[in-house]
């Protein structure tokens, strides 16, 4: 039973995907590709590049995130830098890049010159992952050639249609880390975990501007959140799994082992769903090419 996987961005709570993954695979599904944006793009790095749900956990886990994003940054304009979480990537990852994948992976960037999203698939896996997670304000942009990268999320938050391109034969199971977005009247009611972090509130020293910058990321969450329905509705996965993560901040220290687990619960809800989305390929090609 083979199929793709779309994961989603949400910071922290991106280690949810770990449990999702590790679900399917008891389950005896076989992932032939994956796509990543953002938090999601490291859990597709590190899965593409041969590590178990085990050991991604493991590692995830004996992460120190208060020392992921640094204060100060000289990297770029942003209120913090990358050079704590891009040591941690490279004592994981090292110097592999998408050539040495055991399966095809791809993740997802914005190009702020150009204004359009970026689908990456060849170079170093560390500089991808950095690209895919930069944060716009929060984190420098990533160079790259002619191209200002910043997270992927910015234009696609759960990249689908990069999961279908890397196997255009199978069903694509989106992981989304954000609460579905329901209407209530006039008003769209959704709770917004997103608070600044202590590094942040550290810089911001003016209690207005702190503020202000939250009232900047809560709209930033929502407008995320408003997109990613969209764009499943129009790149229209095969299943969605939702994982009940909203309330985590995107950037909170969080227990992995326990996201984890929510991811877990999150895929083992979701499975009669994959069940139906893998039997209908499979019976449309018994028709088209009956065994003789």
């Amino acid at each position: 039973m083979d199929i793709s996987l779309a994961l989603g961005g949400g910071g922290s709570r991106g280690n949810a995907h770990i449990g999702v993954i590790r679900r399917l695979e008891r389950e005896g599904y076989r992932v032939r590709a994956v796509a990543g944006t953002s938090a999601g793009g490291i859990v597709a790095a590190a899965y593409a590049a041969g590590y178990t749900p085990d050991e991604m956990e493991a590692i995830f886990a004996k992460v120190d995130q208060s020392k992921l994003f640094g204060r100060g940054s000289h990297e770029g304009p942003a209120l913090l830098g990358l050079s704590g979480a891009a040591k941690a990537l490279e004592e994981f990852l090292g110097h592999r890049t998408f050539a040495d994948l055991k399966i095809p992976c791809a993740m997802m960037a914005v190009d702020v010159n150009a204004g359009c999203e970026v689908v990456i698939h060849a170079g170093r896996l560390v500089d991808a992952v950095l690209a895919t997670i930069a944060i716009p304000a929060i984190f420098p942009p990533q160079p790259r050639g002619d191209a200002l990268l910043v997270d992927g999320g910015v234009l696609d938050p759960v990249p689908v249609r990069a999961a279908r391109a890397l196997a255009p034969t199978l069903p694509v199971v989106a992981v989304v880390l954000s609460p579905l977005v329901k209407p209530t009247g006039n008003l769209l009611h959704a709770h917004l975990p997103v608070k600044l972090p202590a590094p942040i509130v550290s810089r911001l020293t003016r209690t207005r501007l702190a503020q202000a910058f939250n009232i900047f990321l809560q709209s930033t969450e929502a407008s995320s959140r408003m997109l990613t329905e969209l764009r499943l509705e129009v790149d229209n996965p095969e299943v969605v799994i939702r994982p009940d993560v909203g309330g985590i901040g995107m950037l909170d220290k969080v227990d992995v082992h326990e996201v984890v687990r929510l991811g877990e619960e999150a895929a083992e809800s979701a499975l009669s769903d994959l069940r139906r989305a893998v039997a209908w390929p499979r019976r449309v090609r018994r028709r088209m090419f009956p065994r003789k």
